[in-house]
């Protein structure tokens, strides 16, 4: 089996919706009533808004395909969770997901230091991350990172607002993951 992460280009829009869907119900659907998560995955994760982030510059995609089969996905691009400091330049993890199946292999680190590489490609910035409050493996892995929690905000899901923390690694910290 030949497991590789790539960079999705436009050509991918239905095919990031799909593992995008499937990452977001697979993790997390069980916390909302049906209405609220159908609401969620039409309006945030449509085929028009993948297009649109697809192609622009300013944005990044990657799968995380096992023999052509999208097992997780990645997004960022340009700061905008709701903290007074977000600055023009700053980057942001928007998504990482992957399947539980390819979970325990390494994947997720791999992928996230791809974005991590595609978000100071150009030099170190100051990064951020939104993550859910009761996600503690995820903070764990953010803080091996140099991520810390500087904020809070209410993230939609639907009818449901979900407890979301603000992590930040200003732009002189040193990665240590």
């Amino acid at each position: 089996m030949t497991t590789i992460i790539r960079r999705a280009t436009p050509a991918d829009a239905a095919r990031v919706v799909d593992i995008t869907r499937r990452n977001f119900t697979e993790t997390f659907g069980h916390l909302y009533p049906p209405e609220d998560l159908a609401y969620f995955l039409d309006n945030s994760y449509s085929l028009d808004a993948h297009r649109t982030l697809l192609a622009d510059d300013g944005y990044a995609i990657w799968l995380l395909e096992r023999d052509g089969e999208a097992l997780g996905h990645a997004v960022a691009g340009p700061a905008g969770l709701p903290h007074p400091d977000v600055a023009e330049g700053d980057g942001e993890l928007k998504r990482l997901y992957i399947l539980r199946e390819a979970h325990n292999g390494g994947w997720g680190s791999k992928l996230f230091r791809t974005v991590l590489d595609w978000l100071e490609r150009d030099g170190p910035r100051t990064l951020w991350i939104g993550v859910w409050s009761e996600n503690l493996g995820a903070q764990r892995f953010y803080g091996r990172y140099g991520f810390e929690r500087v904020g809070e905000y209410l993230f939609p899901v639907g009818n449901t607002n979900d407890h979301e923390f603000i992590l930040r690694r200003p732009k002189a910290a040193a990665v240590r993951g």
